[in-house]
């Protein structure tokens, strides 16, 4: 078994009430994209306007080939506050999860994360969600 091809990290905040430059400040860091619930957002490909249904914060970090999730973790959450008592009131109306899109670049790809990356995510109430891509030949 060997690592994936690549891997993108995505650190998400949602709420109705979010307001993202009260979220950048609890947490010392601009995020890569914002909006606010009700916002109107207009595609950047099509011009398509829609209405954002919720609050959101997200920081994204560079995509890794080959893949380093942990890495990835390091880097998000170095960016970030340790400050868990800041961590706390961020969850107190919002939800927040750490996505992840693993590109297999093999029929048969795994990872693992240390008893410190693990601790890491849930001292600071962060739902780890992966989205495995399969491998295919072209």
């Amino acid at each position: 078994m060997g690592p994936f091809g690549y891997s993108q990290a995505t650190l998400r905040i949602f709420g109705d009430s979010l307001v993202p430059e009260d979220v950048s400040k609890l947490l010392g860091c601009e995020p890569t994209a914002s909006e606010r619930k009700g916002e109107q957002i207009v595609g950047q490909t099509t011009g398509a306007v829609r209405v954002a249904r919720t609050g959101l914060w997200r920081l994204q970090v560079e995509r890794i080939e080959p893949e380093d999730l942990p890495g990835q973790i390091d880097e998000l959450l170095g960016a970030l506050t340790s400050d868990m008592a800041a961590w706390a009131t961020v969850r107190e109306t919002c939800r927040i999860d750490l996505f992840v899109g693993l590109f297999m670049n093999s029929g048969n790809n795994g990872l693992s994360l240390s008893p410190t990356h693990l601790l890491a995510l849930g001292e600071r109430g962060i739902e780890l969600g992966l989205d495995v891509y399969e491998h295919s030949e072209d």
